[in-house]
């Protein structure tokens, strides 16, 4: 398992930024990180997760990774209720609906992310590999970032 595979799993490792977004202080990530508040799909209690913003194709929309898989539990959350709170920058608590994107468009915004940030994906790819490949295989599909879940949180009103 690489280095950053293993960080990914540390729990302490990725909570930790939430504690910046709850301070206040989310407007140092400079809008590359946001903080999801999500609902739990079994407690109904509010769960929270940092993700980095892979893609802005609109003003109040952003984009962002499942980079755990399909398994991830903000992603199953989302999918079994896709009302949350985004805190980007300086914003908090913005109302925002969840949608899965299609396969075809989330593979295309991971080769357009790996072209705008080389250095990054080559630390991110490998991770997204370790366990997308084998459900790709087990799918018969030919490009294993098709089962990658990426997914677009618009505000609502906008």
């Amino acid at each position: 398992m690489a280095l950053a595979s293993r960080l990914l799993h540390t729990r302490w490792f990725v909570r930790a930024p939430i504690v910046l977004f709850r301070a206040g202080l989310g407007f140092l990530t400079g809008g590359r990180l946001l903080l999801l508040e999500h609902r739990g799909r079994t407690t109904g209690e509010a769960r929270y997760v940092v993700l980095e913003v892979a893609d802005r194709p609109a003003p109040r929309t952003w984009v962002v990774v499942a980079g755990l898989g399909p398994r991830s539990q903000w992603y199953r959350n989302v999918v079994a209720d896709p009302r949350a709170l985004v805190w980007v920058g300086a914003r908090r608590h913005v109302r925002s609906t969840a949608r899965t994107l299609p396969p075809d468009d989330g593979a295309r915004l991971l080769r357009e992310y790996a072209a705008r940030y080389a250095r990054g994906w080559a630390v991110l790819e490998p991770v997204l590999r370790e366990w997308a490949e084998p459900l790709a295989t087990e799918q018969g599909e030919a490009d294993w970032r098709r089962v990658v879940p990426v997914v677009e949180l618009t505000a609502v009103g906008s």
